[in-house]
């Protein structure tokens, strides 16, 4: 899924002062160059999310990618621009596979059972992607600020959740007046507070709150807050 998206590095605000390759350096090309900023990314959203951005290597993540630090700066200007797009990676990976979802097509009540379980799995199944949020909220979102692509991302989602929410009021099973932008950010920071905290609050309560019963009582938990909320 996340080889097929692609992203746009030019004509975006630089963050950092950029260091480049010398003219007529030898770099691949078509779909040879694809590969290698799929590895560069796939590298440093490990190596990000592990170290945060201030203890990420450039050269560690060139290294372990096979290319050297001109070849890397060449595709990604600088370290502050390949933070970005790492995150352009992540949030476009979610956001593709919550468009497989179909949840146009299904019973508003369904769609909205599908679209927690998924919010819940994807964070479930990829710490890395809340290790790197958590990044950037310490740097106060400043790299996101500068990507047109994910606001683009999340306009098209908050359009999905309100023709949910829309066909939902219609059919009388969900009350008027509910902010998509304000469910989606409820439906999501259930599951981050949880996965995000999840060491402190197993210390507290004295269990393993990542034990198979208590991550599914977690998303059915989850999962009956929000369609209560719904309920005209």
């Amino acid at each position: 899924m996340a080889n097929s998206i692609q992203f746009r590095n030019n004509n975006r605000p630089a963050l950092a002062p950029r260091r480049r390759l010398r003219r007529g350096a030898g770099r691949p090309a078509g779909a040879a160059a694809e590969q290698v900023r799929e590895r560069i990314l796939e590298v440093a959203s490990k190596e990000f999310a592990r170290s945060g951005l201030g203890g990420a290597r450039v050269d560690r993540i060139a290294e372990q990618a096979g290319v050297n630090v001109r070849m890397l700066y060449y595709y990604y200007g600088s370290k502050d621009d390949l933070f970005l797009a790492v995150l352009e990676r992540a949030y476009a990976a979610i956001r593709e596979a919550e468009q497989g979802l179909e949840l146009d097509q299904l019973d508003p009540v369904e769609a909205v059972r599908r679209l927690v379980r998924f919010t819940w799995g994807f964070q479930l199944e990829h710490p890395e992607f809340i290790t790197l949020l958590n990044s950037e909220n310490l740097h106060k979102g400043r790299h996101l600020a500068q990507s047109k692509l994910v606001a683009g991302l999340h306009s098209r989602l908050l359009e999905l959740i309100g023709r949910l929410l829309e066909r939902g009021a219609t059919s009388g099973d969900f009350r008027r007046g509910v902010d998509p932008m304000q469910l989606y950010i409820t439906i999501a920071g259930l599951g981050y507070f949880y996965l995000s905290n999840r060491h402190t609050l197993s210390a507290i309560f004295g269990r393993d709150l990542m034990a198979p019963r208590y991550r599914e009582a977690r998303m059915n938990h989850m999962t009956e807050v929000v369609l209560g909320y719904l309920k005209p």
